[in-house]
């Protein structure tokens, strides 16, 4: 893999770049899913799909299903999961340690401070708008944070907000507070809201998912 990992996208065909891109909104996915897809045919997208492999970005797991050859699922390898925005983890782990050396309880302190200024700004962007705007409004700054993040109509008058993408994985990975902090922040952001965190990466699940109901008045 070339040291520049940010740029490894951009050197790619695009198929390849979108598929590594499905793959990721998705969390898996057979051949004949993401030939459909991108409207290519299977062997094609299988062709695609043993390149990636190859270079170490995709990998497959097996599946027992109809009667035959046990059925390929494919999902992004941790080399792949590097291409996307982290939010320099390791350098934030670093200076986090720092921290909780000289003063344990400055850490909570520093997360309850980061937290604080992203619903200042959110609550800013937020006001004035109907729920349904807040919420896609706060899907859109999530996007902007680098969460890779949607908003989906539940069908019952409320939305799922998912992340499919971690932009502070590695911190979260050490520091729950992390994790916590972001399920502060999406509450604190939609006060007139009753949020659960349904899907969690630190759990899991290939994303994280939140479910997003106005509370009865």
């Amino acid at each position: 893999m070339p040291a520049d990992r940010g740029r490894v996208l951009d050197h790619l065909p695009h198929t390849r770049r979108t598929i590594l891109a499905t793959l990721k909104m998705r969390g898996e996915a057979r051949a004949e899913e993401l030939a459909t897809a991108l409207a290519v045919t299977p062997s094609a997208m299988r062709q695609h799909l043993s390149a990636l492999s190859a270079e170490g970005l995709v990998d497959h797991r097996q599946v027992k299903g109809s009667p035959g050859r046990p059925k390929h699922v494919y999902h992004l390898s941790p080399a792949a999961e590097g291409l996307f925005p982290k939010a320099y983890g390791e350098l934030t782990n670093e200076l986090l340690d720092y921290v909780e050396e000289a003063d344990p309880a400055l850490i909570e302190r520093v997360f309850a401070r980061r937290r604080q200024r992203r619903i200042e700004g959110a609550k800013a962007r937020l006001a004035g708008k109907s729920f349904a705007e807040r919420v896609n409004e706060l899907g859109r700054i999530l996007d902007e944070d680098g969460y890779l993040a949607q908003v989906e109509p539940d069908g019952a008058g409320g939305f799922r907000v998912i992340e499919h993408n971690c932009a502070i994985l590695s911190v979260a990975s050490k520091y729950g507070q992390a994790c916590s902090s972001e399920l502060e922040f999406i509450r604190a952001a939609l006060p007139d809201a009753d949020i659960e965190r349904v899907k969690h990466m630190m759990a899991g699940a290939f994303v994280c998912a939140y479910q997003v109901r106005p509370k009865a008045s």
